[in-house]
C-alpha cells in the first residue's frame, strides 16, 4: 500500500479538488472507476451529499467515468473529522495496487466552508387583482386570474398580452379562492374550486369551463404526479388522493403536497390543514413528520446533491419568506437562506426544476408572481 501525504486545504473546494486530481491520476480515463462515498463524520447528511456532488462534478469534468457497479479501478471517499478538520479519505485499489490520500480543510469554530445553495427569484408578473397561477411556455406565459385566463407573448423583452379567455365562475368563490394551471404540450387544464376547464393554447387560446369536481392534478418536479380532491367551498384538499400507481388513498385535509427522492426512496411530504407536515413513502403510507414549515409546499427537480429539493414557506410569524430543503433520512436539511417575500405568500407551485410563488406586497397590494430557482454551492 502506498500512503501519500495529507494535504491541509483552505477550505472544501481546495480539499475536493485534491481528491478529484489525486483520484483521477489514479484511475485513468480510459475504463470506468467504481466509485463510492460514506460519511462518517458528523456533518448533515444534506452537507456530505452536497460534498459528494462536488466530487462527482469534478471527476465527470477531467473525464473520469464513475460508476456505482465493480470496475478494475475502485475508489472509496469517506467523509471524517478529528478535533480540528474535516477529513476527505480517498482509497484507491485496483488489483494488488493500492493508495490512500487524506485532504483536511478546518472546521472553523465547529462550523464548515461548505458552499450553500442559493434560493433565487426572478419576477415573472405583477397586478392588481389577484393571481392564482402562472405558466411558463416557450416564449409565451399564461397567468390565471379569478376572472380570466391570459396569454402573454414576449416581445421586446416585454410581455404582451395575446388573448383572453372568461372563466366561467359560479355564484360566489370561497375565501382564500386558489386555482392552478397544467400545460401539457399545447393542450391545458385549469383546476378551480368547484369548476373544471380544459382547452389549448396554441394555434389560439382556447378554454371550456364547467361546474365539477374534478381530481387536481398535483406535480411535483418534472415526473412525479398526485391527484387530489379539492372541497369546493374551502380552500384546501379533503384528503382523499390517487397515486401515480392508481392506489387511492385517504389522508388528513391539506393545502399542498411535494415529492422528494430521500436516497433514493420515493417521499411525498403532505402539508395539512393542522400545521403539521407529513411524511409517506411511495405506497403513500406513514414515513414520519416535519416540523417548522408553514402550509404551502413545492417539490423541483433540482438536484442539489443526492436527492431532489423541496421548496417550503416558513411559518405563519414569518411566511413572508420561502426556503429550500433536503430530505435526508426523512429529516429536512436546510439547503438555502429563508428568501424574503414582499408580503405573505399566497401561492406555491412546482413548475418542473423550479416553482412560481405568489405574494401579495404589502405595501402596494400588488399581487407579485416570481418563479423560483434553486442554485447548487460549488
Amino acid at each position: 500500500m502506498a500512503f501519500r501525504s495529507a494535504l491541509a486545504a483552505e477550505n472544501l473546494v481546495d480539499a475536493a479538488k485534491d481528491v478529484v486530481r489525486r483520484a483521477a491520476a489514479f484511475a485513468g480515463t480510459r475504463e470506468p472507476v467504481s466509485l463510492s462515498f460514506r460519511n462518517s463524520s458528523s456533518l448533515p447528511g444534506a452537507e456530505a451529499a452536497r460534498i459528494r456532488r462536488i466530487v462527482d462534478t469534478g471527476l465527470r469534468d477531467v473525464g473520469v467515468r464513475a460508476t456505482e457497479t465493480a470496475a478494475a479501478a475502485e475508489v472509496r471517499i469517506t467523509v471524517s473529522e478529528n478535533p480540528a478538520d474535516w477529513l476527505l479519505v480517498a482509497e484507491g485499489r485496483r488489483g494488488e495496487e493500492r493508495q490512500v490520500w487524506i485532504s483536511s480543510w478546518p472546521r472553523r469554530d465547529g462550523g464548515t466552508s461548505l458552499p450553500a445553495a442559493s434560493l433565487e427569484k426572478k419576477l415573472l408578473w405583477e397586478a392588481g387583482e389577484q393571481i392564482l397561477d402562472v405558466a411558463l411556455l416557450p416564449d409565451a406565459m399564461l397567468v390565471l386570474t379569478p376572472a380570466k385566463l391570459t396569454l402573454y407573448s414576449r416581445r421586446n423583452n416585454a410581455w404582451e398580452a395575446r388573448e383572453s379567455a372568461t372563466v366561467t365562475a359560479p355564484l360566489r368563490w370561497p375565501r382564500d379562492l386558489r386555482g392552478r394551471v397544467r400545460v401539457s404540450g399545447p393542450a391545458l387544464q385549469v383546476f378551480l374550486p368547484g369548476v373544471y376547464c380544459a382547452g389549448a393554447w396554441q394555434p389560439s387560446l382556447i378554454l371550456d369551463c364547467k361546474p365539477g369536481d374534478e381530481p387536481w392534478v398535483l406535480e411535483s418536479g418534472k415526473q412525479s404526479m398526485l391527484l387530489g380532491t379539492y372541497a369546493a367551498a374551502r380552500n384546501y384538499f379533503d384528503g382523499r388522493v390517487v397515486t401515480q400507481a392508481g392506489s387511492r388513498k385517504s389522508v388528513s385535509p391539506f393545502y399542498t403536497a411535494a415529492a422528494v427522492d430521500d436516497g433514493g426512496a420515493a417521499l411525498w411530504l403532505v402539508a395539512g390543514v393542522d400545521g403539521r407536515t407529513q411524511l409517506y413513502d411511495a405506497s403513500f403510507e406513514p414515513a414520519g413528520a416535519v416540523a417548522g414549515w408553514g402550509s404551502d409546499i413545492a417539490g423541483t427537480s433540482a438536484r442539489c446533491g443526492s436527492g431532489q429539493q423541496v421548496i417550503a414557506t416558513r411559518p405563519d410569524e414569518s411566511s413572508e419568506a420561502v426556503q429550500a430543503f433536503s430530505i435526508v433520512n426523512r429529516q429536512p436539511e436546510p439547503l438555502s437562506a429563508p428568501l424574503a417575500m414582499p408580503g405573505p405568500v399566497t401561492a406555491l407551485w412546482a413548475a418542473g426544476t423550479d416553482a412560481v410563488v405568489i405574494a401579495r406586497d404589502a405595501q402596494t397590494g400588488q399581487y407579485v408572481a416570481y418563479l423560483l430557482s434553486i442554485s447548487c454551492g460549488l
